[in-house]
Order: C-alpha cells, then sequence, then structure tokens
C-alpha cells in the first residue's frame, strides 16, 4: 500500500467495501434491502397522499406526520439505494437528516404535550405560523450540522488504493460528531422525556380510567416512534464508550439500523393507530 499522496493525476477505480467481512453476501443484502426500500417508499408516500386529500387530517399533529415523512423519505433515498456503493453523499446528508428527523420528533412530543395541558389553546399556541417556526428551526439546525463538513473532509489525506482509507488524523470527526449527538439528539432527546413525563403527570391526575387510556394511546405511537429512532443508536455510543468492541459488520449492520428501520415502520405505526388512515387504507385496498 502506497503513501499518502493528495495529487494523483491518473484515473483510477474506487471499489468501496460495504459491509467488511460481509462481501460475498452482499447479493443476498440486496434483496431485504430492496423489500425495504420499496415498504418505505409506499408507506411514506401513502401518509402523504392520505394527509392531502383528507381535510380532516390537516391539523398541527398531521402536518408534523407529513414532514417526518418527507424526511424519511428523504434519508431513505440517500442511504439505501447506495447502501453498498458510494458514500461521500452520505456523509454530507445522512447527519442532517438525521437531526432533522429527531427534531420533528421533539417537534411532536411537543404538540402533545399541548394537546394534554392545554386542549382549549391548543389550535392557538399550535397556529400555521408557530408550524413554520417549528419547521424553520429545524431545518436550520440541519443546515448547522452540515456546515463543517466539507471542512473536515477536505483536510482528510486517502491512501492510493482501489479502497477509499482515510490516512490522516479523524480526531476532529470524532470530536464534532460527539458534539453532533450532544448538541442535537442528546438535547432533543432530554425534552423529549420531560415532554412525556409532565404528559404522565397529568394524566394520572384524571380520575377517569377511560381518560387515561384514551390519553395514553394518542401518544404510544409516538412513543413506539421515538423508541425504534433512539435505541439503536444509543446502543451503538454506549458500546463505543463502554469499550465494548465488536465485529466491523456488526457495527456497521447496527449503525443502519437507525436508517433503515423508522423510515419503514413509521407509517405502519402511525396508521395503524390512526382511524382516519385505517379507513382510507381500507378504501384503497378494497377499490383496487
Amino acid at each position: 500500500m502506497s503513501s499518502c499522496n493528495n495529487s494523483i493525476s491518473q484515473r483510477l477505480i474506487f471499489v468501496l467495501a460495504g459491509i467488511p467481512g460481509l462481501e460475498s453476501s452482499h447479493g443476498w443484502f440486496s434483496i431485504p434491502f430492496f423489500l425495504v426500500f420499496v415498504i418505505t417508499v409506499l408507506g411514506n408516500t401513502t401518509i402523504l397522499c392520505i394527509i392531502q386529500v383528507e381535510k380532516s387530517l390537516h391539523e398541527p399533529m398531521f402536518l408534523l406526520l407529513a414532514m417526518l415523512s418527507v424526511v424519511d423519505l428523504s434519508l431513505f433515498s440517500v442511504t439505501v439505494p447506495r447502501m453498498l456503493g458510494i458514500f461521500w453523499m452520505k456523509m454530507f446528508f445522512i447527519p442532517s437528516f438525521y437531526v432533522m428527523e429527531s427534531g420533528i420528533l421533539l417537534a411532536i412530543a411537543f404538540d402533545r404535550f399541548v394537546a394534554i395541558w392545554y386542549p382549549l389553546r391548543y389550535t392557538t399556541i399550535l397556529a400555521k405560523n408557530m408550524l413554520v417556526k417549528m419547521a424553520l428551526a429545524v431545518l436550520a439546525r440541519a443546515v448547522a450540522v452540515l456546515t463543517p463538513v466539507p471542512i473536515l473532509a477536505k483536510r482528510l489525506e486517502s491512501f492510493q488504493t482501489h479502497i477509499i482509507i482515510a490516512c490522516g488524523d479523524i480526531s476532529d470527526h470524532i470530536v464534532y460528531g460527539l458534539m453532533v449527538i450532544v448538541a442535537s439528539v442528546g438535547f432533543d432527546l432530554f425534552f423529549i422525556i420531560l415532554s412525556y413525563g409532565l404528559i404522565l403527570h397529568a394524566v394520572f391526575q384524571i380520575p377517569s380510567w377511560e381518560a387515561w387510556g384514551k390519553a395514553l394511546s394518542t401518544c404510544g405511537s409516538h412513543l413506539c416512534v421515538i423508541a425504534l429512532f433512539y435505541s439503536p443508536v444509543v446502543f451503538s455510543v454506549l458500546a463505543q464508550i463502554l469499550g465494548y468492541h465488536m465485529a466491523p459488520y456488526l457495527q456497521i449492520i447496527i449503525d443502519n439500523l437507525y436508517f433503515l428501520l423508522p423510515p419503514m415502520v413509521n407509517p405502519l405505526i402511525y396508521g395503524a393507530r390512526t382511524k382516519q388512515m385505517r379507513e382510507w387504507v381500507k378504501h384503497i385496498v378494497t377499490a383496487s
């Protein structure tokens, strides 16, 4: 393997490793990746179409859900089609879309908090201008996360091989990655937990068991989505902090779970727990 060289003029063919240690199985991995891709696109597109057509769903909660579906489709589009191929575009866009989705989950938690604590002021607090401000804040933070990435990438050197391998000091990237996790995902998760703590406090003061069940059912789908979204990344971060060494292919598969599962499962969870969406899906199935 030759030394680092930034002035290579000849044409090179890049072969990326994909999932190290499982190169012979890439063909088999493409099958579940394709199925997940199809389910995700169909599910999120259906959610967007139903929200667009059904006027009764033009409420803050479902508009935030539509934003979540758009981000899921965007995140999935830059992840799965080239998961075993080109990684440079993903280095730029995946962190931004991931931070954006985390911000939308926080916005949905705030929506549920307002619905439980201030039901009479719900439409006033979460008016359209407030939703626009929340969307712009989520987008601005995602762009802010993306901004330093080209600067850090430009400082990396590479070995002159058929596999792109960084041979420079990546400590800046590690520190920046931890800062992103703490400043965005950690921030969002803290306030999501705080919001649901206050929601549970309010719910348990209601004397009616029926009211308990209705309130908890309203928030149940969001809690499932939160668990699916944050569990893989928390597990991955804890494994690295605690020094638990996993095989490279296992680490990559776990890392990919928080790009694959939430976009695929989110429409299924929200669709199954929303009466209007269930009725629309039944109508579409019976009509076809």
